[in-house]
């Protein structure tokens, strides 16, 4: 059976989870039928309910009492542990039969992308294609300094993975439209960014910036923004058909 999974990850608090819940609502109201998978054994609350649970099979507290592990200690060991239920975690995942796999992966980006289990996981978690939707938090991102930083960590994200890469404007609803357009506008135009970081930066930042956006540029990495807002659901319906031109070339996930 054909099951697409996308897997959504971010820095800590660029709302992961909370767009999970958004585009998986979103979805099952498009009539998709649409699994969500929990990837973080750390996670405390969530607000979705998990079709798939990590936390069933690694468990962060028991981890921390089981070798007296401080709590990063226990989330590292976890990370590893992932791997080595994969088959447990495919064969739940195929056993929910949906039209397209949503996966939450955990709060700590580092924990899942620059670890060596991460790749693991995502080229060995079932067949079926893959694609990764990186969050670009919108209030993080309005200072273009912080907004080259996201470039360059989505840039090794990709180069960690090599998988389909879109690239999602998050919490758009919580930054003025001015500003929300401006950083659109930066993801669109090179020129756009450099002129923001020729006017709002100065001595190394300002250095730095260019040299790292000129470089990211030169592999020729776009970074096109989707603004997204998990409270209001605008831009869910751009996020859903990339997807669907990633995985089944513009066509529905149902058949």
């Amino acid at each position: 059976m054909f099951m697409p999974l996308a897997f959504i990850i971010g820095t800590a608090g660029s709302g992961k989870s909370f767009f999970t819940a958004a585009f998986s609502e979103w979805l099952k109201m498009s009539k998709q039928d649409v699994a969500v998978v929990n990837l973080d054994p750390g996670a405390l609350k969530l607000p979705y309910s998990p079709d798939v649970d990590v936390r069933n099979y690694v468990d962060v507290g028991n981890l921390m009492e089981t070798y007296g592990l401080g709590p990063n200690g226990a989330l590292i060991m976890a990370a590893d542990l992932i791997a080595d239920e994969i088959e447990n975690l495919t064969r739940d995942i195929e056993s929910t039969n949906a039209d397209l796999v949503l996966v939450d992966t955990p709060g700590q980006m580092e924990l899942f992308a620059f670890r060596a289990s991460g790749p693991y996981i995502v080229n060995e978690l079932t067949r079926d294609p893959k694609a990764l939707i990186y969050l670009f938090d919108a209030v993080f991102s309005i200072n273009p300094l912080n907004y080259v930083s996201n470039m360059f960590l989505s840039a090794a994200v990709y180069n960690r993975f090599f998988q389909p890469q879109l690239h999602v404007l998050s919490k758009y609803d919580l930054v003025p439209k001015r500003d929300a357009k401006a950083i659109t506008d930066w993801s669109a135009s090179p020129m756009a960014l450099e002129d923001a970081i020729e006017a709002k930066l100065e001595g190394s930042k300002r250095v730095f910036s260019r040299n790292m956006m000129k470089a990211i540029n030169q592999l020729g990495m776009k970074f096109l923004l989707m603004p997204v807002s998990s409270k209001t659901n605008e831009g869910m319906t751009n996020v859903n058909t990339v997807l669907e031109r990633i995985f089944t070339s513009g066509e529905k996930y149902t058949t």
